[in-house]
């Protein structure tokens, strides 16, 4: 099956050719085909656990722990990503409710996965004794990682494109120019004025390189000035809601709140920054006046090590 589709820019001569199909083959008699979506997804997934066990081998957090984090996380960040996502588009779903578990045909939203990862990881803190809010912090910078890598499966896809714009970056492809043209009700439903035949924003590029730039900026901040744990997991609120409130407003397959003109994504992202800014500057006035050593290692751990050095001290 040919999948490759000409990409073409305002600012460049010539085509890109692009694929969305990795690899093809054959398995005890069945066609097999991997897709570079889910390929780097995968690869974005496994550089931000990678990351993510680093840290816990620095902060002395148990890598047992962490893989309970991981494995709960994981699945209920899918469900969650699901969730959200059927909700805001009910009338899809609501007279075909098998559908709803048909996630091999798209429909996952990254809030959605967010919310059900946080919400899993809090549970399995309270069960395996884990600092959770170190735990957020880590969770922030491996964020970053696998969302600006995976935004590049939207490439390959040809998906999750802004409007129409002159910018030298703007890319057009038959597979955008479609897309437009087979959603032009949709579109002016929603007040957005499309042109199938001009080149559009490239916005899961914007997000992708926001990501990776957060990821360092995070990463600096937690080797130079982190004052307490959260804070890292808040400036990645911060970071990630500024932009997405923003890059959201030039996307076309926004998720609507029902009966408005309001996206989803985007008062959700101008909600989640305005709060991460408020607590982000009560709580550094706070440990700045009355600072807090922090070294990152799990508290239930560090009690258990103090508790046990007692023991050894009291039996000498």
């Amino acid at each position: 099956m040919n999948d490759t589709v000409a990409v073409y820019f305002n600012g460049l001569e010539g085509s890109i050719n692009v694929s969305s199909i990795l690899a093809q083959f054959s398995l005890f008699g069945q066609e097999i085909t991997i897709r570079w979506y889910g390929a780097i997804i995968a690869f974005g997934f496994l550089l931000a656990v990678l990351f993510g066990g680093r840290m816990a081998y620095k902060w002395k957090i148990s890598l047992d722990k962490m893989l309970d984090v991981l494995i709960y996380g994981t699945i209920f960040a899918i469900i969650g990503a699901r969730l959200y996502y059927c909700i805001f588009k009910w009338d899809m779903y609501k007279d075909n409710l098998l559908d709803i578990f048909k996630i091999w045909e798209g429909g996952l939203a990254i809030y959605g996965g967010i919310i059900g990862g946080i919400a899993a990881a809090y549970v399995v803190c309270k069960v395996r004794k884990m600092n959770f809010w170190n735990l957020l912090d880590m969770v922030g910078m491996s964020l970053l990682i696998g969302q600006g890598i995976g935004r590049w499966g939207n490439f390959a896809n040809q998906e999750a494109f802004g409007t129409n714009t002159d910018l030298p970056w703007g890319m057009w492809s038959s597979k955008v120019s479609t897309y437009i043209s087979s959603h032009m009700d949709e579109f002016a439903e929603n007040g957005i004025t499309m042109d199938p035949n001009k080149a559009v924003h490239p916005t899961f590029l914007y997000e992708s390189i926001w990501c990776i730039l957060g990821f360092f900026v995070l990463y600096a901040i937690c080797k130079k000035a982190r004052k307490f744990s959260g804070q890292l997991f808040l400036c990645y609120g911060l970071w990630y809601g500024v932009e997405r409130a923003v890059v959201e407003g030039l996307r076309t397959d926004s998720l609507y709140i029902t009966g408005t003109p309001f996206r989803v994504s985007q008062v959700l992202s101008a909600g989640l920054a305005l709060v991460c800014l408020i607590l982000l500057i009560v709580l550094t006035v706070k440990y700045t006046k009355n600072p807090k050593p922090i070294d990152g290692v799990d508290y239930f751990l560090e009690d258990e090590l103090k508790k046990q050095k007692a023991e050894e001290d009291a039996n000498v």
